[in-house]
């Protein structure tokens, strides 16, 4: 595997941001799966911090200001298919309005500031829209000949029952290096997919079917990547664990050059 940067000494910790996954789990609770994106950003060196969805725009702002990078996890909701300009198709998921609009302004906040972003499934998919592309609302009714790439978020409590299938990495791409290589195995829990990728996001990874697997910001500097899979429910897996220490070393590069420009002011 080729080397992944890892964070070096801080005076004080990097707080990455992770929105709850819904609405409903944040009103009771629920963070059995959100807690594997907590774990993940724990393991890699940082302080994860969760992000209320029902707080007003300007609360909001207030607190992406005070962090340093952040997470977009995956969700059983879907995408509202009015952003892309789609007819909801039966298959598709009740949508968040708010888990949307949260996601929207973390990523304006980031554009704008270039804390880097690490978009998983649910958040891959949102980024693709964000960036003014388009989903395959249901996998198996678009393409009856995929591969199978899950049926449902993974269970509470479960330790790994998801699906898995080879994927293939674009030479010179994050991704590619971070896994030492073209080819490799990842999870999969997903019906939905990207279809025309959103601006300034290359394709980087695809599963045997075709189906797009990641995607990266390439419309200038900033560490800002999305996958299909969940890295966060391969604990033991080391592209998963590269992708996370990399991400947080990128918040600590991305919060360095705040404070060298803050400094100098």
């Amino acid at each position: 595997m080729l080397p992944v940067s890892t964070p070096g000494t801080r005076s004080q910790p990097l707080r990455i941001g992770i929105p709850w996954r819904t609405t409903e789990e944040q009103r009771q609770g629920e963070r059995k799966k959100l807690d594997y994106y907590f774990a993940s950003v724990r393991n890699a060196g940082a302080e994860p911090i969760d992000v209320k969805l029902d707080q007003s725009p300007a609360a909001l702002a207030s607190q992406l200001d005070d962090l340093d990078g952040f997470v977009l996890p995956g969700s059983p909701a879907d995408v509202d298919p009015a952003r892309y300009h789609a007819a909801k198709h039966p298959k598709t998921a009740p949508f968040d309005a708010h888990r949307e609009r949260t996601d929207g302004q973390i990523l304006d906040h980031s554009f704008k500031t270039g804390k880097p972003v690490l978009a998983i499934c649910f958040g891959c998919q949102f980024l693709n829209v964000h960036q003014q592309g388009t989903l395959i609302q249901d996998l198996r009714s678009a393409h009856p000949e995929s591969l199978p790439h899950g049926d449902t978020d993974l269970p509470p409590g479960a330790k790994k029952s998801d699906l898995e299938h080879e994927a293939t990495f674009e030479l010179g791409s994050l991704v590619a290096g971070l896994n030492g290589g073209p080819t490799g195995t990842i999870n999969s829990s997903h019906h939905q997919a990207i279809d025309k990728p959103g601006k300034h996001l290359a394709v980087t990874a695809h599963a045997p079917d075709g189906t797009i697997e990641a995607v990266e910001w390439k419309g200038g500097p900033g560490w800002v990547v999305g996958v299909q899979w969940h890295p966060e429910r391969m604990p033991d897996d080391a592209l998963a664990g590269a992708l996370f220490t990399d991400f947080v070393a990128a918040a600590e590069r991305a919060r360095n050059a705040r404070d060298l420009v803050g400094n100098k002011a």
